[in-house]
């Protein structure tokens, strides 16, 4: 079985004549994504294809990166990029410190009141501001949104998939 790819950055356009191409990353770790020498695998547009690039240089440049892969030194090289995901395999995601999850570790969690009632399963994540919200999917098909606050969201296991929250008062 593939294994599953995560998104690292989406190619959004070409930046100057020399084979640059700017980056709208999608990750906690850019420094580390697009760090010099790095594998990616780029994924075009319509899915169909993928092959593996090379960061050979890259730097911040208004809420992006230009990067430069290995080999592609003209811009009409890198053109038919435009659109590509660059993505990393799930073995080659960052460790994160103790009581922080990826998004997908927690969607499909199902969500338990500490009262033992069964609130459904997490379907999405929002990033709203603040804190993040999580939006769960009742058995009746109703969508109750949760609040990523301590007061609200007591446990997450990811290993078992269960998330463990107190229901405050007009939350419901």
């Amino acid at each position: 079985m593939p294994q599953p790819l995560m998104n690292v950055g989406k190619i959004v356009n070409t930046h100057g004549i020399k084979g640059e191409i700017k980056v709208l990353p999608h990750t906690d770790f850019p420094e580390i994504r697009f760090a010099k020498n790095t594998e990616l695998l780029l994924v075009q547009e319509d899915g169909k294809a993928s092959m593996p690039v090379t960061v050979e240089s890259s730097r911040f440049h208004k809420n992006m990166y230009i990067v430069k892969l290995v080999g592609y030194d003209n811009i009409n090289e890198v053109e038919k990029f435009k659109g590509s995901m660059l993505k990393v395999t799930q073995d080659e995601i960052v460790e994160l410190p103790e009581n922080e999850f990826y998004f997908h570790q927690i969607v499909g969690c199902e969500v338990v009141t500490d009262e033992g009632q069964d609130l459904g399963v997490i379907t999405e994540i929002l990033t709203p501001g603040a804190n993040d919200v999580w939006v769960v999917k009742s058995r009746d098909g109703k969508s109750v949104l949760i609040p990523y606050i301590d007061d609200v969201v007591l446990d997450v296991n990811v290993n078992d998939k269960k998330v463990l929250v107190h229901l405050m008062e007009g939350l419901l």
